[in-house]
């Protein structure tokens, strides 16, 4: 049975995947380094930031400043007011499903929750929120699902992880839970996993596994 859904938030409740990868794009424009935002999307897609800085810095042979990443998270705030939406069918899905919910993102807890109410999401899931920020660990390691389940009052075995990354499916696999990969942009071609391109779908695949 499927009595909890843990959703990650950027590229999956959100499409935000894009506007934070211009932001990178813009910001190491800086450094005279031109790599665009679907590139460093392709490559970094669900990762931790400080990491995917590191691997900036050594791939491109530069050292970012002290407050790179702080200007950086400045700029996707701005790009976030002005350009973020729900991603396909999350709203209809959320408004139509009882099933208890939550967030479990890799990103810092105010930027959830300033992605959420940018896009009318904030009220569905209250204070149902968790970031790997607080438990000082990161996908694909199963340490930020298995603390939501806990916190959440389910079992792995009843949770139902819904994400972007193929990090996030690896994690969420980790943790023994069931997984879903969103990928309305067929981005993960040969991913073996159950796939969905739009969130309203969602309601057929938790029906069928409380059937079985």
């Amino acid at each position: 049975m499927i009595k909890c859904l843990i959703f990650d938030c950027d590229g999956t409740l959100v499409d935000s995947e894009y506007l934070c990868n211009l932001g990178l794009e813009l910001k190491l424009l800086e450094y005279d380094v031109q790599v665009s935002a679907d590139e460093l999307m392709a490559k970094y897609r669900g990762g931790r930031l400080a990491t995917i800085l590191h691997s900036i810095e050594h791939e491109y042979a530069i050292k970012l400043k002290k407050d790179f990443e702080i200007e950086y998270r400045i700029l996707v705030s701005s790009l976030f007011e002005k350009e973020l939406k729900p991603t396909l069918g999350t709203y209809s899905f959320l408004n139509s499903n009882n099933l208890p919910r939550c967030v479990a993102s890799s990103g810092p807890i105010k930027k959830i929750k300033q992605a959420l109410s940018i896009t009318g999401l904030l009220h569905f899931f209250q204070d149902k929120i968790f970031s790997a920020y607080e438990i000082n660990s990161w996908k694909p390691d199963p340490d930020l699902f298995l603390h939501t389940a806990k916190v959440m009052g389910y079992p792995p075995s009843e949770c139902l992880v819904i994400e972007d990354s193929l990090l996030g499916i690896e994690a969420g696999k980790a943790a023994k839970m069931k997984t879903v990969l969103f990928d309305p942009s067929n981005i993960h071609k040969d991913a073996h996993n159950v796939r969905i391109s739009d969130m309203i779908e969602l309601t057929q695949i938790i029906s069928k596994h409380n059937r079985s």
